[in-house]
């Protein structure tokens, strides 16, 4: 039966509003709230001014206002600082869900991010998460509280003013929302392309040696700088949007603003008696109409103003949320903690009917593939490219889960549960390994508990290397030849590593290097067993055994 293809990515689901944001929301609309009293002891002391009042009546009012007003700021910061370590409180959550899910994807999982793009998604980008959830979402909570409250607050006065209120403010978020459309699109075409451009900087920048030796510097300055104008021409089409977004927000709210003014001047002028439930609006009763005007489409005006922002921020979410997908092929047993391996005499290795489909492709990579080897023995896999012999070895590894079939090593089986630890007893020789500037012991331990200058010197002295020297990044300084022997010693300087699996140790090196490299590669894994996959017959004629894919 083949092995179950992998089921559709899911369709990112809408973060909630975290409970601290929408308290520090909360708090910032009672901080805009008791604007009404200050708007209503404004418009009482003007009043009574005009009737003939003198300064003594002015007091009162005045210290209240004052008194609002000191709350009102008290409540603003208040809420902001709640919000926003609400608002750090997620980001750093969803930073770290998608850096553990980065951490526990398979190496063969063919949907992996590059590293160029993944960095730039949780360096950059994540930070458009913390103006969308401060600016947007919080204005948003604000604009459906506020307006209707101070609408219910000019009804009593003026039904006609809070008429002219009400339908001037649908008309800000309708067209936002329109330009919204477009400014998402916009948005995640930047961010692609900046994920994109990273990307390519970094492959090019591990690649200079290469670039530098084939004569193709000027070809990769020009696409560089042909992405750096495509990255410049998008984000000048996302701030064309914004600016378009800023004036129709200034456009709608000015019109609401001056037709209430008009409509107030001309009733307390006499021009106009309708739109006061049947009594003409006073002197104070039309500045606290006027006084609460522009604040109504207060609220409307931020969440607008911060449009833009959740474009930028719905963007950089899906983005992280895509780092984190569930469906990625996991690495068994990645978050076990495996305690450090003890020195154990060679294990036996055993797989019986192993499947296994990379997700998306539409048939098995192996199909019942059953081997087993003694203990300390040597066995090299020989077959075609495409076979899967690196797929095998992968899933030997633990490195994957098969889709059917079970793997023992040593006689405990290779499961989510067992994965970890068995990992610790496992060598791995790549064909590109990389190495760390830095000296050639660091490179052999890479911090490694129990490994100290006696293990990698021994290690490095059966690799036919010297122990003192350094090493540049990416290898340099050394041949093609030392740098795979530096491997095979980091590989297997740890004497619990009792497996060892090593795939094409001998690929792309001439006759003389290869012949070395298999000497090393057989003096250091005595008293080991050995599985490598291999086209060189002359490696494969060095083991005990053959077997053919």
């Amino acid at each position: 039966m083949p092995a179950a293809a992998p089921s559709p990515p899911r369709r990112p689901r809408a973060t909630p509003l975290p409970a601290g944001v929408r308290r520090g929301a909360l708090l910032q609309a009672l901080a805009g709230l008791l604007w009404l009293p200050q708007a209503a002891l404004l418009a009482l002391a003007v009043a009574r001014l005009a009737e003939g009042g003198g300064l003594a009546e002015m007091l009162w009012p005045a210290g209240l206002v004052a008194l609002l007003g000191l709350a009102r700021a008290g409540l603003e910061a208040r809420g902001g600082r709640i919000a926003f370590a609400a608002a750090r409180a997620l980001l750093g959550t969803l930073r770290a869900e998608a850096l553990t899910a980065l951490a526990t994807r398979s190496p063969l999982d063919a949907t992996r991010p590059a590293s160029g793009a993944a960095a730039s998604v949780l360096a950059e980008q994540a930070e458009a998460v913390l103006p969308y959830l401060l600016r947007f979402r919080a204005a948003r909570l604000r604009a459906t509280l506020l307006p209707p409250l101070i609408l219910l607050a000019i009804l009593p006065f003026s039904w006609l003013a809070a008429l002219a209120l009400l339908l001037a403010a649908p008309m800000i978020p309708l067209f936002m929302a329109l330009i919204g459309l477009r400014a998402k699109a916009a948005s995640e075409a930047r961010l692609l392309e900046l994920g994109g451009m990273n990307g390519f900087l970094l492959d090019r920048l591990r690649g200079l040696a290469s670039i530098r030796a084939l004569g193709a510097v000027e070809a990769t300055a020009t696409r560089l700088r042909a992405q750096a104008e495509s990255l410049r021409e998008r984000s000048m089409a996302v701030l064309r949007i914004a600016f378009l977004s800023s004036a129709v927000m200034e456009l709608f709210s000015a019109l609401g603003v001056a037709l209430v003014a008009v409509y107030v001047g001309f009733h307390l002028l006499g021009q106009l008696e309708a739109g006061s439930w049947g009594a003409p609006l006073s002197l104070g009763g039309g500045l606290f109409i006027l006084l609460l005007a522009p604040a109504f489409f207060e609220p409307l005006r931020e969440m607008c103003a911060a449009w833009h922002d959740r474009a930028a921020g719905e963007a950089a979410l899906g983005a992280l949320r895509a780092l984190a997908a569930p469906d990625a092929l996991a690495l068994p047993g990645a978050l076990e903690a495996a305690p450090a391996p003890r020195p154990a005499p060679p294990p036996a290795l055993l797989a019986e009917g192993l499947r296994f489909r990379h997700p998306g492709a539409a048939r098995d990579t192996l199909a019942e593939i059953s081997l087993s080897l003694a203990p300390g023995e040597h066995v090299a896999l020989l077959g075609p490219s495409g076979t899967g012999k690196s797929t095998l070895l992968a899933l030997l590894a633990g490195l994957a889960e098969p889709g059917a079939g079970r793997i023992r090593i040593g006689g405990v089986p290779l499961d989510a549960a067992n994965a970890a630890a068995l990992r610790r007893r496992i060598a791995w020789v790549g064909q590109r390994p990389h190495l760390f500037a830095g000296s050639r012991h660091a490179n052999v331990a890479l911090g490694r508990a129990g490994l100290g200058r006696p293990e990698t010197a021994r290690a490095l002295r059966l690799a036919g290397l010297g122990a003192e020297g350094g090493v540049g990044e990416g290898g340099a300084g050394l041949s093609g030849g030392e740098a795979l022997r530096l491997a095979m010693a980091r590989a297997l300087a740890d004497p619990a590593a009792t497996l060892v699996l090593a795939d094409e140790p001998t690929a792309h090196l001439d006759a003389a290097t290869a012949a070395a490299l298999t000497e090393t590669l057989l003096a250091l894994c005595q008293g080991r067993t050995l599985l490598l996959a291999t086209h060189d017959p002359v490696l494969a004629a060095r083991m005990d055994r053959v077997i053919t894919l």
